[in-house]
């Protein structure tokens, strides 16, 4: 395999989704620098939406005078347009050509981790965060601030003056901007009262409720004034500790979890010193010649999301069910727009387990059509989803995504060439005797065996 190949193949799993069944012909003799300016356009900004209609008039199905099947009726509504957001988001991040911008958004969507029932709220942060996912932080930072989703899912509507509600201050710090160890009990409580009347109406809008914001004076990171949300954010932006954080949080994303400090200190001080602009970071990440190094390439496991996305970006296919992607998601532990907790998901070896490993390995068979699904999701998850029993789950809900692959072009397209070369990151890894053992020497039986293989896991 050449060294361009190498590398263009990392850059592709690291900065998008892995290498699309258009990118194989040339993608040998492809410019390391020409690849990077490809992943980094970004052409005009289209937003994520669903089809599904909105209910009329708006009600809301929490509010204790709603009507049990009009309540009902909502949570459906709600489910539908929740599930096509989940499927539309999924499709960009296939199919997109702005695929540095969908990657970037992906990371950004488990970092500023939210998730609320109301499908409006969570289409607007959504957007918000694909929309800003390359631009600035300093702007995507105060936009997600101002997200109805955000400030609902923190509980900052319940921040008044006499009563303020530290969760949101807390949580901006914590996980968004700076970290644990950077602040102290003391500026979560005053950063709270700066924040005590940011809301928003009931189409979404941010608002500042003036009658509930505290005027008082307080001291905040070593500052003291009659601060708001606005200054508070501003200070901790103020703070190089917050660009330290961002910048370990991206390295340990999309280069290595085991950070090199040298490498990430530099990184971060150009961050900073850049204002927060988040497209010269990742250039800068991505056109390193440290960024290539053997021990960055093939060291990190697929998140469940992008597993499936690089099998369904090299194998054409048509999805008749795409519903039953979602079943997937929530299989593999990893639902787009529904994480865990706060936190986001965590990363790495947590992605497998007994149960996880096993379908991993099995969904290029099942997609491929040659083995049935017989798995149902695991009884502790947090996903429940409103399917009760694991039989009435699979029986009730589950069809098999009913996938036909064109293997017709991928033949056309892998002739000539060694499958593994384009499928699989540390190719010296792989005992290609049993993948070819396993095949009947067809190319077909050759890429669903090498995706099959643990070396797939790892991009």
């Amino acid at each position: 395999m050449t060294d361009s190949l190498l590398k263009n193949k990392h850059l592709l799993w690291r900065a998008g989704f892995g290498v699309g069944i258009n990118q194989v012909d040339n993608l040998k003799n492809k410019n390391i620098k020409a690849l990077i300016n490809e992943l980094c356009k970004e052409d005009s900004f289209d937003e994520i939406t669903y089809d599904t209609p909105d209910i009329d008039p708006v009600m809301d199905y929490m509010n204790t005078t709603t009507p049990a099947d009009k309540k009902k009726e909502m949570q459906q509504v709600y489910r539908d347009q929740n599930n096509e957001l989940n499927l539309n988001f999924l499709n960009k991040i296939v199919n997109s050509k702005e695929q540095m911008r969908e990657k970037m958004a992906f990371f950004w969507h488990g970092h500023f981790a939210s998730r609320v029932n109301n499908p409006k709220f969570s289409k607007q942060l959504l957007n918000t965060i694909r929309k800003n996912a390359l631009g600035n932080f300093k702007d995507l930072l105060f936009e997600v601030s101002q997200s109805p989703a955000m400030l609902n899912f923190l509980n900052n509507q319940q921040n008044k003056k006499d009563h303020p509600n530290e969760n949101f201050a807390r949580e901006v710090m914590e996980l968004f901007t700076m970290g644990r160890g950077n602040y102290t009990e003391k500026d979560v409580r005053e950063g709270a009262r700066a924040f005590t009347g940011w809301s928003y109406d009931k189409d979404g809008n941010f608002k500042e409720r003036k009658n509930l914001h505290d005027e008082g004076t307080k001291t905040f990171l070593g500052k003291t004034g009659n601060f708001s949300g606005t200054d508070v954010l501003n200070i901790i932006l103020e703070q190089k500790a917050t660009s330290q954080f961002i910048t370990t949080k991206i390295y340990k994303f999309f280069v290595n979890e085991n950070v090199d400090h040298n490498i990430v200190n530099t990184l971060s001080t150009n961050f900073y010193n850049s204002g927060y602009d988040i497209k010269k970071l990742m250039s800068d990440i991505f056109s390193s010649s440290w960024f290539y190094d053997q021990r960055n390439i093939g060291n990190r496991i697929k998140s469940p999301i992008e597993l499936m996305a690089g099998i369904m970006r090299i194998l054409p296919m048509h999805i008749q069910n795409p519903e039953n992607l979602i079943v997937y998601q929530k299989l593999l532990g990893q639902m787009l727009l529904y994480p865990p907790n706060v936190a986001g998901w965590p990363n790495g070896k947590s992605w497998i387990d007994s149960s996880t490993l096993m379908l991993r390995l099995q969904v290029p068979q099942i997609w491929s059509g040659l083995r049935p699904l017989e798995y149902s999701p695991r009884q502790d998850d947090d996903i429940d989803m409103g399917m009760k029993s694991k039989e009435t789950a699979l029986n009730k809900t589950f069809k098999n995504p009913n996938i036909t692959i064109d293997w017709d072009r991928v033949d056309k397209i892998f002739a000539h060439k060694n499958c593994e070369d384009y499928l699989i990151q540390n190719v010296q890894s792989l005992d290609m005797n049993s993948v070819k053992d396993f095949s009947d020497k067809s190319i077909k039986m050759n890429i669903i065996n090498l995706m099959s293989t643990p070396e797939y896991q790892l991009m």
